[in-house]
């Protein structure tokens, strides 16, 4: 894994460490701000997360922002033997924005596969769960409500 970049490769990771361009062409509003193509851009993109040197790479969505204003995180237990099936069915839904499984070593906390559930109402995340019980292995589980929304940042590399 390569950690010299040069000096493109920099000024292209200083802009996606933050937030992407708000465009319909994000990645050839980067290559225009730096001087190289698009398929530089996104070769590099491409070199970082096939090396391990970046996991994913993406967008996220501030749900507060959005007509979303009920999330829940929502703990399920499930047998470890599903829990690809059980996260690719979950994260199929529309109002989920995050699936994660977690083992647990706590022997009082038995949920490992995590939901991140949104609706417009109560109701409408409550019925969410709901249909995951009618349509999935998904069974028992927990409602880990918000008490306080922290500030998120990404990490930054390139001052």
């Amino acid at each position: 894994m390569s950690t010299h970049f040069t000096p493109t490769e920099e000024a292209i990771l200083r802009i996606v460490q933050a937030d992407l361009p708000e465009s319909t062409t994000p990645y050839a509003d980067i290559a225009q701000r730096v001087g190289c193509s698009e398929t530089e851009v996104l070769e590099l993109l491409h070199r970082l997360k096939d090396n391990g040197a970046i996991r994913r790479f993406g967008a996220s969505i501030k749900h507060q922002k959005t007509a979303w204003k009920y999330n829940a995180m929502v703990a399920w237990i499930i047998d470890p033997a599903i829990a690809d099936t059980c996260g690719e069915l979950a994260a199929k839904h529309g109002n989920i924005s995050h699936v994660y499984y977690r083992p647990s070593s706590a022997p009082d906390w038995p949920y490992t596969l995590y939901t991140m559930i949104h609706g417009r109402s109560e109701q409408e995340y409550h019925d969410v769960i709901e249909e995951l019980q009618r349509t999935t292995p998904l069974q028992t589980y927990a409602v880990l409500s918000s008490l306080k929304e922290l500030k998120k940042i990404s990490m930054t590399y390139f001052a």
